[in-house]
């Protein structure tokens, strides 16, 4: 103010905007939805089931939009309505978009793409008309930060690099931008492609664990990989160059397994490619030369011994995490393409027909839909893995709701 600016205020409220502003809405919901009973997921804070009787609801919040489901189309509406009259939300109706993606739903099935997204990567590039590739990597080629190429400018190419090859950031060569376009022309090739949801009456946990080994030139680390279904596709996966060097294929392999442990400790197996791996975790002698990975031997240990995870030895040729660790032939990627998550073509017609999932969102300032692109961070992973698993619940109901 005017004349007062040494002075303090306290606030009286939470003011939008400001950076306390997620917590005290949390909070705030957090409590609206344990009052009426709701039931919060131990392992993810935002996960809400309700029961009265043979109805359930599920709702799932991601800052301040919120995905409901259930098998009673009343009870659905009974809960928006209470929502709408207890915060300032509108009612977005049949779930269409969310965190950049774009959702047909149809009678037991839900299909997802990124069709809008893609298309403006590729107009903000000037590289809607350019050649497309079938895989979007070279088998034959690591990448490196000294690889003796020239430089490229800089401007130009860190947007390309921040979704891409984030890694060669700032050691952007010729070398690194011809990878980098072959992504986005990747990208051009399958910009019709997504995920086909099908509904499923077993709802059964699988995952999929795999490392590479020293896959990285400059550091000698190895990759992780692994994803998740629930039914009927994968609803979670991850890929991320490994903290340690691994000093063999097993001790990567076992650094990639506790990492998909750690994601997923309800899933019911976890199917793993390296049967060293799993005679470490297995056998009672802790060998001198694998000691640095002590805690994590334990705790694969103690969850086996609890039965919370059991692993499985899989071949090579039938591991699906395969593609996130490392660079493959063209026609071995599009078959773990397919296997992952069914992308297929989009089905124009899929538009109609029963529909499962549904969305409200707080309005802060007159706008009520997701604002802005959202990067793939943790957190967005994290939203996508829920998203994907109410998804599936939502093809489980035997009553959906329209």
């Amino acid at each position: 103010m005017k004349g007062k600016e040494a002075k303090v205020y306290r606030l009286r409220k939470a003011l939008y905007g400001l950076k306390q502003i997620p917590r005290t809405w949390y909070g705030r919901i957090d409590d609206h939805f344990l009052g009426p009973g709701f039931e919060k997921s131990p392992s993810e804070s935002t996960f809400y089931v309700k029961h009265n009787g043979i109805d359930i609801l599920v709702v799932s919040v991601y800052v301040d939009d919120v995905l409901i489901t259930g098998n009673n189309t009343r009870y659905i509406e009974n809960f928006k309505q209470e929502m709408m009259q207890a915060f300032e939300m509108i009612d977005l109706g049949l779930m269409s978009c969310f965190l950049g993606m774009e959702i047909k739903q149809g009678q037991n099935e839900v299909f997802i793409c990124h069709k809008k997204y893609a298309k403006e990567i590729l107009k903000k590039l000037k590289m809607e008309d350019c050649k497309e590739m079938s895989a979007p990597l070279n088998q034959k080629e690591k990448l490196s930060k000294n690889n003796g190429a020239d430089i490229v400018e800089e401007a130009y190419f860190r947007g390309l690099m921040v979704c891409i090859l984030s890694w060669f950031m700032h050691y952007a060569s010729e070398v690194h931008l011809k990878a980098a376009k072959r992504f986005i022309r990747y990208i051009k090739g399958t910009i019709n492609y997504g995920v086909k949801f099908q509904k499923s009456q077993n709802l059964k946990l699988l995952g999929y664990s795999d490392s590479d080994w020293v896959g990285s030139v400059d550091d000698m680390k190895s990759t992780s990989g692994y994803c998740f279904s629930l039914g009927s596709r994968i609803f979670s996966w991850y890929s991320n160059k490994q903290d340690i060097v691994a000093q063999s294929t097993a001790e990567a392999e076992f650094v990639a397994t506790t990492s998909a442990t750690n994601q997923a400790l309800w899933l019911r197996k976890i199917l793993v490619d390296n049967q060293a791996a799993i005679a470490i975790s297995h056998n009672p002698v802790f060998h001198g030369k694998n000691k640095h990975l002590n805690i994590k031997f334990f705790f694969l240990r103690d969850v086996q011994k609890n039965s919370d995870v059991t692993l499985l030895y899989c071949k090579t040729k039938e591991q699906l995490a395969d593609i996130f660790t490392k660079s493959l032939p063209a026609k071995k990627f599009e078959l773990l393409r397919q296997k992952l998550g069914g992308l297929l073509l989009l089905d124009p017609e899929l538009v109609k027909g029963l529909l499962h999932v549904e969305g409200i969102a707080r309005q802060p300032e007159g706008e009520g839909k997701i604002r802005g692109t959202v990067l793939l961070s943790l957190a967005f992973m994290k939203a996508l893995t829920i998203y994907g698993l109410v998804v599936e619940l939502a093809l489980l109901f035997e009553n959906p709701f329209v």
